[in-house]
Parts: C-alpha cells; sequence; structure tokens
C-alpha cells in the first residue's frame, strides 16, 4: 500500500556552498539514467549575493568514500581545491601551558587476544614503560615527520584531506549540472505551505518566479529558511557544555611547506585552529563570547597568524545544537541548517556526507511514511548527540583552571552518557562505544589520555602474555610501523609527484 502524498520527483534544495552541492551531487549521480516516467528534477536555488560560511576546511576519513562514489580523482580533486593531507589533529594547550598531544586516524597497534592495543599499552605502562604510543600509530609517526603516501607495502596510509571549501563546492557543482541538476540564480523570498497538511508546496523568488517541489532539502545554513522560519521546527542547544558561540576566519600566508595535519590551541576563552592548504593556511578562533569580545578576539588570533592576511577576518556566531528533527513535513535540513558542532574534531563536513547518505538510503518515491522520517530522525539525532559528547570530552576533561572560560567550562559538567563513559574508561580501560560510532577506541583513547585521563585498570586478558613476550611484540609493532614510515616520502613532495600539487 502506497503512503499518501505525491509521486516524489520534483527535489528542490534551497542554498548552495557545500551542503547544497554535496546534496546536488550525490542525488544527481543517483537518480540519473532513469527512463523518462521515473524521471527526478534536481533544482538548487543559490545567490551569489549570499556568502557561505566557508571554513570548514578539515575532514575525517569517511570523505573517500563519497568522493569515490560521484567519481573523483584524488589526485585531481587536491589539485582542483588547492588540498593537503590531513593525518590527525595536533592538539596544544589543553592540559595546560606547553601540554601537547596528537590525535591520529587510523589505529593504534593491533588487536591481540581479542581485545583492543591500548589495555596492553595500559598494563606497560603501569609498569614504568615509555608513555609515548606515537610508534605504534603510523599516522602520528608519519605526522611527525611531514611525510604522506596512500599506501605502503603493508596497506593504506589512514587519512583525510584539508581543502578550500568553496573550491570544493565549485567541483561538485560541475558534477551535479553534468547530471542534470538545474541552478537557478536569485534569493527566496516567501516559502508557500499546503493548507491541508503544512507541508512545502513552492518557493517564490525575489523575482517573482515560483519553483514547486515535492520534496525540499535546506542548506540554507544557520538561517534555516526552511526547516526554521517556515516550518518553526525548534532547536536543541549545548551551549551549558558547548559555550563557544563565535568564530573569527582568516586565511593567512604560509612560506613553509604545508604540515599534514590540522592544528588546535586552546586558548583564554576558547580555542584557535590552523588548516594548511597549499597556497595559505587557514586560521580561526572559535571562543565563547560571554568572555571575550569579538575586537579581543580578533586581536588574539592576529599575533599568531603564519604571514600576512590574504582577506579581511571573517565573524561567525552560532549556537551548538541542532534541530529538533532534521526532516520535517517534506524538508530535510543538511549541514548548518540542521545543527551545528563547533568544528573542533572536523565534523561539519562528514555530518554534511552521512545525511546526504542518510537521505539517498530512505528517498521517498510515492510519498512521504511517517515511519521512514522518524528513523531518519532517531539516527541522525542519534549522531549528532554521539559526537557531541566527543567534542565535549575535549572541554570536561581539560587539564585548565587559569581563566574565566575554563573555570566556566569545568564547572558545566556532561552529559549523563558522555560521564558514564569517561567514568567507565578511569575504572577499567574500557571504551564504550557503538558500531558505527565516527569515532572509535584508538580515537577516544587518544584524546582521554592526550587530556590527562588515566584508567586504573585493564582487562584481564593483556595479562595474559608474559613481560617479556609483551615486550617482544611491542618491539615487532615498532618495527614495523618504523618500515612503513621510510617508505613514505615528505609530504610536499607527494603533492608535486602526485600532481596534486604541481608547484609545491
Amino acid at each position: 500500500m502506497s503512503v499518501p502524498g505525491p509521486k516524489i520527483r520534483r527535489i528542490v534544495i534551497v542554498g548552495g556552498g557545500t551542503a547544497g552541492w554535496m546534496t546536488a551531487a550525490a542525488l544527481a549521480r543517483a537518480l540519473s539514467g532513469q527512463g523518462a516516467g521515473a524521471r527526478h528534477e534536481i533544482t538548487l536555488i543559490e545567490s551569489e549575493a549570499i556568502g557561505t560560511v566557508g571554513v570548514g576546511e578539515a575532514t575525517v576519513p569517511p570523505i573517500h568514500e563519497f568522493n569515490r562514489y560521484l567519481g573523483l580523482d584524488p589526485a585531481e580533486l587536491l589539485q582542483a581545491t588547492r588540498g593537503t593531507i590531513k593525518l590527525g589533529i595536533e592538539f596544544e594547550g589543553w592540559g595546560g601551558a606547553g601540554q601537547r598531544y596528537f590525535h591520529p586516524f587510523g589505529y593504534l597497534g593491533t588487536e591481540m587476544g581479542g581485545i583492543h592495543f591500548h589495555h596492553y599499552w595500559l598494563r606497560h605502562l603501569a609498569a614504568g614503560g615509555d608513555p609515548d604510543h606515537g610508534p605504534y600509530n603510523l599516522p602520528t609517526m608519519a605526522a611527525r615527520e611531514g611525510r604522506f603516501a596512500p599506501a605502503t607495502s603493508a596497506g593504506p596510509v589512514h587519512h583525510a584531506v584539508h581543502f578550500d571549501a568553496s573550491a570544493y563546492a565549485k567541483v561538485l557543482r560541475g558534477l551535479a549540472e553534468a547530471k542534470g541538476a538545474q541552478r537557478i540564480e536569485g534569493k527566496v523570498a516567501d516559502v508557500a505551505l499546503r493548507g491541508d497538511d503544512g507541508h512545502i508546496e513552492a518557493v517564490t523568488m525575489e523575482d517573482g518566479r515560483r519553483i514547486a517541489g515535492d520534496l525540499f532539502v535546506d542548506c540554507s545554513g544557520f538561517r534555516g529558511l526552511l526547516i526554521e522560519q517556515a516550518l518553526e521546527t525548534g532547536y536543541h542547544e549545548w551551549s551549558r557544555w558547548l559555550p563557544c558561540d563565535a568564530a573569527i576566519a582568516l586565511p593567512a600566508r604560509r612560506d613553509t611547506d604545508p604540515p599534514p595535519y590540522t592544528r588546535s590551541t586552546a586558548c583564554e576563552s576558547g580555542w584557535r585552529w590552523r588548516i594548511p592548504l597549499q597556497h595559505r593556511d587557514g586560521n580561526g578562533y572559535v571562543y565563547s563570547r560571554a568572555h571575550l569580545d569579538d575586537d579581543a578576539a580578533e586581536a588574539a588570533l592576529r599575533p599568531h597568524l603564519p604571514g600576512e592576511p590574504l582577506a579581511e577576518a571573517n565573524r561567525l556566531r552560532f549556537t551548538a545544537g541542532h534541530r529538533k528533527v532534521i526532516w520535517n513535513r517534506n524538508c530535510i535540513a543538511i549541514g548548518l541548517a540542521g545543527g551545528f558542532i563547533e568544528p573542533l574534531e572536523s565534523t561539519s563536513i562528514h555530518l554534511i556526507q552521512t545525511t546526504v547518505i542518510r537521505l539517498l538510503s530512505l528517498l521517498p518515491r510515492d510519498g512521504i511514511d511517517p515511519a521512514v522520517v522518524a528513523r531518519f530522525n532517531r539516527d541522525a539525532v542519534h549522531e549528532y548527540e554521539t559526537i557531541r559528547d566527543f567534542v565535549i570530552a575535549h572541554y570536561a576533561t581539560a587539564g585548565r583552571r587559569d581563566t574565566p572560560f575554563w573555570r566556566d567550562v569545568a564547572a558545566a559538567g556532561m552529559p549523563d552518557n558522555l560521564r558514564e563513559r569517561i567514568e567507565a574508561f578511569r575504572a577499567t580501560g574500557n571504551i564504550l562505544f557503538e558500531p558505527g560510532d565516527l569515532f572509535g577506541p584508538t580515537n577516544w583513547f587518544c584524546v582521554l589520555t592526550g587530556q590527562g585521563v588515566r584508567p586504573e585498570s585493564w582487562h584481564p586478558i593483556a595479562d595474559g602474555l608474559t613481560g617479556e613476550e609483551l615486550a617482544s611484540r611491542f618491539a615487532r609493532l615498532r618495527e614495523a610501523i618504523a618500515k612503513q614510515l621510510a617508505q613514505l616520502p615528505p609530504h610536499a613532495r607527494f603533492l608535486r609527484e602526485s600532481g596534486a600539487a604541481p608547484g609545491v
């Protein structure tokens, strides 16, 4: 039995930028080649007069899956977006002045006896072993030496990319339009709702054009032109735990080779990012306006630029959280229109990607089923909350109390699920996660221990090896990583020789 409502054939995307063109490219790729009776119309509305946020230039490894789906060549994409490689994030000052740690991609060590490597590491540490676990993770060692290649003789090198988000959107626009998506220039002036069910019927442009649709995708950014202004969906905010509500973004010249990692530096009232591209660095300060005003934030950022600024500072304001539902009636919010988690772990583009893929998997054909919408929203909200908890963990376990901001962060506590996770880790060394979570045991272990959280115990299976056997296995792992590291060229040389950056 079909569900009530019109057949879903006309899909209207309001807003361009990264979110809009990722959505359009994926939909056009999935729906191209259909017969005349089933053909979909994909229309994207954007205005050149409305700027995009454009600060999300760092990604996480699943971006490669999305790009492969679209048929993008990795080297050509890096060249088109002036991109570089990202092996992880270096965190500086989160545990206090002078303290730093690295959160890598890939895996720490290897599973032994059916348990994660970090349990053996905790036993090793308790016996007075070297606390540096970097030699057991190839991306960490490659980042330290500024090296990269996509694979070694032992397998792939886990990595993500940094790129110019505006250039990425331009590449995706070309793909989408080649597959039949239509772009309309202009601003939306009005949104018409159907009288019987409150679904969106059409949008009217400032010049009077009326664009009707069966399914609408809101990629209009923080404004939430459809999902909030028209449908009044509501918003769950997390300011209690994530008090930063503003950012200053400022690109700057860099004269040295680009390092293959992102940097996050804790500051007086938030944290600074540095993201290396081939031709410049992206720099920014994420901060709390309750503790620092906009002019002071910009003044604090400028002395830390690697070279001369290349543009005027872009000032952004936001509230961490998400819409109460991401899919409301016949509208799906993607990107900033759906929610925002500050870019501490580079998850903004990933959340666009997973929402787009979730939409593709549940795309309606002959009407919108409430059960499908409920499942979509349940999964989307769960993903937001699990990523939120990982970001909050950085603040909740930070070893700083030196400014009003950090004292307020310490007093804010954390969500119950996160508290349970951290308490379990402290007591047992176990990392509670679910299959499908973006951040797994290596991610949680490196961040929590990097922030100074020390478990009191470890898994009993880790006691099954003698001290000599454990030392021997550790030595073999270090040797294997060192051999792989020796096969990697310098990052800048890789970019040149792969054709990704002829001029670097």
